[in-house]
């Protein structure tokens, strides 16, 4: 056995010291039962269970070492960790990241980070021609533009949104936004998928619809006013008449 290996012996012989710690830190009433140890560089840590209320599944952990075979036994550290059943609380998310649409009251700011992919330089090509023709006839320059990666994820949440082609409302519609006389096309790169609806009376007035989204209102829309009985032919005819000698 090396020396390493002895040492390693020693200190998990030594369980009854690193529960004494464990006591004496947080009460013996807190301290539940052994769960084991874990050799870490030339220490070793030994497990408790915790009996703290709302701790469920966290453990005691008694950090033990030694200076070598001739000296005693200490205590490193005693903390209270969360074990791989344990109930904790969700990552961190910065304020920033937590934002979503519809957080933003009135007053409040929401300036972009300045690393922010999502929109360029206005001296550089915003590789959408709608916007550029648009500045150039203005006379005017934006800051920044968006990019196209921008573009690209505004895409996506639009598609896959409320007045996307997958939503229940155009599941069920009798023909799509691409074809109804209320929808306005937008410009630039975003004019082949996208537009606005135009129809007072629709469930996406005013609002970004994807071509392939429909509704009911939609402005081909035809309803079948026949009656759902119908009327048959008249049983007799009164036109002509059969005269019979009496």
């Amino acid at each position: 056995m090396t020396e390493q290996d002895s040492e390693d012996v020693r200190l998990r012989a030594a369980m009854e010291i690193a529960r004494h710690a464990a006591e004496t830190d947080a009460g013996a009433e807190r301290v539940g039962d052994y769960l084991g140890a874990q050799s870490e560089h030339g220490a070793l840590t030994h497990l408790f269970a915790s009996r703290i209320e709302g701790y469920r599944g966290w453990r005691w952990a008694v950090t033990l070492a030694s200076a070598g075979p001739e000296t005693p036994v200490t205590v490193s550290e005693v903390v209270l960790l969360p074990g791989p059943d344990a109930l904790t609380g969700p990552d961190w998310v910065p304020w920033q990241d937590r934002i979503r649409a519809g957080d933003l009251g009135v007053g409040d700011l929401m300036p972009p980070q300045e690393d922010d992919d999502r929109l360029v330089p206005a001296y550089l090509e915003s590789d959408d021609p709608g916007i550029e023709r648009l500045a150039m006839e203005l006379g005017l320059g934006r800051k920044r533009v968006m990019s196209r990666a921008g573009r690209l994820r505004t895409a996506k949440r639009w598609r896959g949104g409320e007045f996307g082609p997958r939503s229940d409302m155009a599941r069920s519609a009798p023909a799509r936004c691409g074809t109804c006389g209320f929808y306005l096309q937008l410009d630039g790169s975003l004019r082949a998928a996208f537009g606005v609806c135009g129809n007072e009376i629709a469930p996406a007035d005013g609002r970004v619809v994807h071509v392939e989204y429909g509704c009911g209102a939609h402005s081909e829309a035809e309803v079948d006013t026949r009656p759902a009985v119908p009327v048959t032919e008249m049983v007799y005819d009164d036109t002509n008449f059969d005269v019979e000698q009496r």
